[in-house]
């Protein structure tokens, strides 16, 4: 797997490639439908959870893709845009450092999320039980943050 880059590598990485996008506007209808596919994601890995033989994997890879789904969402309101979830993880930690969110954090949850996607590696339950409160702490800040752009932007 490839090495991890340290936040301000990445940020540098990701400019000098040109991987973060700039957008023209603020779409509220689109941001709205990507908050409304991540509480769909949120709904399917919490009813996984109560499952009597839970599969850590899928549960771990729905939350992943509700929390990049979110932060997506989030970044449009800076009208920013990433074609990678890297830079996109990067992109939120440089530039709203408000959010007092861990880098080293996305980084676990990338590299764990992409060795099974992509390496065959599996996800076990510790996997899951090490990054759930944080997960879902992240996913309930953005999500506040997001509510309260929207009602700004109406």
């Amino acid at each position: 797997m490839p090495k991890n880059l340290t936040l301000k590598e990445t940020q540098d990485k990701c400019l000098r490639e040109g991987t973060i996008i700039l957008q023209d506007k603020i779409d509220i209808n689109k941001i709205k439908s990507m908050i409304q596919i991540a509480n769909d994601d949120l709904e399917s890995a919490k009813s996984l959870i109560k499952n009597k033989d839970p599969k850590y994997g899928s549960i771990y890879k729905l939350y992943y893709s509700v929390i990049h789904q979110l932060i997506e969402a989030f970044l449009l309101f800076d009208k920013v845009k990433s074609y990678n979830h890297h830079c996109l993880f990067s992109y939120l930690c440089t530039k709203h450092p408000e959010l007092d969110l861990d880098w080293n954090f996305f980084e676990k949850l990338r590299t764990k999320r992409n060795g099974a996607e992509y390496y065959g590696s599996q996800i076990t339950e510790k996997d899951w039980k090490e990054v759930r409160l944080q997960l879902e702490l992240y996913i309930k800040t953005i999500s506040k943050e997001i509510e309260g752009k929207i009602k700004n932007a109406d």
